[in-house]
């Protein structure tokens, strides 16, 4: 499959996103998604969509609690994710551009 990538590892076209993409992204990271990554991923999207932008860590989280997971934590991401740079990585893999505070 070949995918649309910009300098960083995110989708040129957003709208192009979809679950085989998603695992595509994630198999960088030896990710095997699960229901509940896609539950979190589809979360991103939805602020992405809400507000017009990436999220960074901290907003990202707080929508998650609010709108998938009351228990989701930073640690948490981090483990499922298997990266420290989680609004980056959630981003990347969800399909959307990336934060804009992200180096």
């Amino acid at each position: 499959m070949h995918l649309e990538l910009d300098q960083d590892g995110h989708l040129i076209n957003y709208t192009d996103w979809n679950e085989t993409i998603a695992q595509e992204l994630a198999n960088g990271l030896d990710i095997q998604l699960s229901d509940w990554h896609f539950k979190v991923l589809n979360g991103v999207r939805a602020f992405h969509q809400q507000f017009g932008y990436s999220p960074a860590t901290r907003p990202l989280i707080k929508f998650l609690i609010k709108t998938v997971d009351s228990d989701i934590t930073n640690i948490q991401l981090q483990q499922a994710f298997n990266t420290g740079l989680v609004a980056r990585q959630l981003s990347r893999i969800a399909g959307v551009p990336k934060p804009a505070n992200c180096l």
